[in-house]
């Protein structure tokens, strides 16, 4: 079987690592891995901000590139989410996009939806020796149904999840949201990141690079240098054990 990674803009231009992290998962499941070399932006910015006529062409394009294979895997919430519940909206007046879109539509999954509802993949024990807490990004609990499949894989892995409140909760990021309201993503994150240390974990891990950054950056302006900030790929593949 093979798998189309849509590997997303910020972990091909910011965290490379996790990229291999999710490949390593994925062949480990048995599966083919291949990643399309011209693939760009899923359109969700410029969706989000009202651009339907970009957004369409980048839709498009991802439709393009990705249709060929047997599952799309996705490691990120938001970009899952833009691909699987939205290009239905914007190909709406295309039948024959929207017939294609339709045959790929069920195909495209959250990594860690792909690795227990289609691999029913068993994690390695023993990959991360701290307490973590989980984030629940906002696209994938909402728009993917993505809540239990990373609890699932992270105790199999022997890294069970202790909860922090609010754990649903939005970490104020949303893209273009925190350049037009700073303010109030702030005081969102600032809330996010104080629920992750009263959890008393040594790490909290997520799967949208966007919430990530977002987190990661204000703990650490804030004065926090030492709660890690994990894409669940890092942590599940391995590739997050602490430094001696």
């Amino acid at each position: 079987m093979r798998v189309g990674l849509f590997v997303t803009c910020l972990i091909d231009m910011m965290r490379p690592e996790i990229g291999f992290s999710v490949i390593k998962l994925i062949e480990r499941a048995g599966f083919e891995v291949t990643v399309p070399p011209a693939q760009t932006c899923c359109g969700q910015p410029a969706y989000n901000s009202g651009d339907r006529r970009l957004a369409r062409d980048l839709a498009e394009k991802t439709l393009r590139e990705f249709e060929q294979f047997d599952y799309v895997v996705v490691p990120s919430g938001s970009c899952g989410g833009m691909i699987r519940a939205h290009y239905g909206d914007l190909f709406r007046d295309d039948p024959d996009l929207m017939n294609r879109f339709s045959r790929m539509q069920p195909r495209v999954f959250e990594l860690t939806d792909f690795l227990v509802t289609v691999a029913q993949a068993r994690m390695e024990p023993g990959v991360f020796d701290g307490i973590v807490t989980y984030h629940d990004a906002c696209s994938g609990l909402r728009e993917l149904g993505v809540k239990s499949q990373p609890r699932e894989l992270l105790a199999q892995a022997g890294a069970p999840v202790t909860e922090m409140a609010g754990c649903e909760h939005c970490c104020g990021f949303g893209g273009t949201f925190a350049v037009k309201y700073g303010d109030i993503s702030t005081a969102i994150v600032d809330e996010k990141c104080a629920n992750i240390k009263a959890s008393g974990a040594d790490a909290v891990v997520l799967g949208d690079l966007g919430c990530m950054l977002n987190i990661e950056g204000r703990l650490r302006r804030t004065g926090d240098t030492t709660t890690r900030v994990l894409h669940i790929a890092q942590v599940l593949a391995g590739d997050a054990q602490r430094s001696a």
